[in-house]
């Protein structure tokens, strides 16, 4: 199987450098000067966080400029499900634990951690 290189050239990361600055400041200028509710600012946040991600993935890793198969595609998609398989197990976890707890009142809880500490 033949490995395709891509060639971009240095305006694609000169752009994909701009438009990350852009966004990263749209971000904090929205922030400090309260262009939005709190609502709205986390919502707008979001969107270009969302926007920051596309441009990442288009301009630095070239996701959009590879052809068949598409291994930096599905690599991604493996990369991303272990992240959330990860994310979500951690909150899970720490979930039960608090359930787990909160029969207890915060000086038990420190006794009962320090008691058993070595499991």
């Amino acid at each position: 199987m033949k490995e395709q290189e891509t060639h971009t050239s240095p305006t694609n990361y000169v752009v994909g450098f701009l438009l990350s600055i852009v966004l990263t400041l749209l971000a904090y200028f929205a922030v400090v000067n309260e262009w939005f509710s709190t609502r709205g600012i986390v919502f707008f946040i979001v969107t270009l966080a969302l926007v920051q991600f596309a441009v990442q993935l288009f301009f630095f890793l070239h996701l959009g400029q590879e052809g068949r198969p598409r291994w930096r595609l599905a690599t991604l998609g493996f990369m991303v499900v272990i992240v959330a398989i990860l994310v979500f197990g951690s909150l899970w976890i720490m979930e039960n634990l608090d359930y787990n707890m909160q029969h207890m009142s915060p000086t038990d809880q420190k006794v009962y951690l320090h008691e058993n500490e070595g499991i």
